[in-house]
């Protein structure tokens, strides 16, 4: 990797970085990664740091992480001068991990009535469904979410 304080052109960047200009184009227009400068002949230069934003954004993204919530974790990161209060990446990923542990569980319900569902050998859902001894809860999943307490 280049030195510090050194410019990098895009294409120098994308391949550091593990990703293809596109992609760095697209984080410069959803706000993850700074504009970069211009060169006197028009090419976009960028700072190495580039390159270590977009290996975070990477990194987050791997982990579940949402844009928007990649968008909040890296503008925290550039304005942690003790002008507002922030729950931290410890607190931000706590939170991602209750998310996951939910959808897991979702979607071992899931597969839970899919393996009854399978294991009943239904030719006919419409007939199967009419029938107490049904293994699909068709019941249960047609219902809506219960809505948050939002307190």
């Amino acid at each position: 990797m280049a030195g510090a304080g050194a410019h990098l052109l895009a294409g120098q960047v994308a391949r550091q970085a593990g990703v293809n200009r596109e992609t760095l184009r697209s984080y410069e227009r959803r706000g993850l990664l700074a504009a970069p400068d211009r060169s006197p002949g028009g090419h976009r230069v960028y700072a190495d740091q580039a390159v270590t934003t977009l290996r975070i954004i990477k990194a987050a993204q791997r982990l579940g992480f949402r844009v928007e919530e990649i968008a909040d974790l890296i503008d925290v990161r550039r304005h942690r001068h003790g002008q507002r209060p922030d729950p931290g990446p410890q607190a931000r990923a706590t939170a991602k991990l209750t998310e996951i542990d939910a959808r897991i569980h979702g979607l071992q319900t899931i597969r839970a009535n899919l393996t009854d569902a399978a294991n009943a050998g239904c030719d006919d859902l419409t007939t199967c469904a009419q029938t107490d001894s049904c293994p699909i809860p068709f019941v249960d999943i047609a219902a809506p979410a219960p809505a948050e307490d939002t307190r």
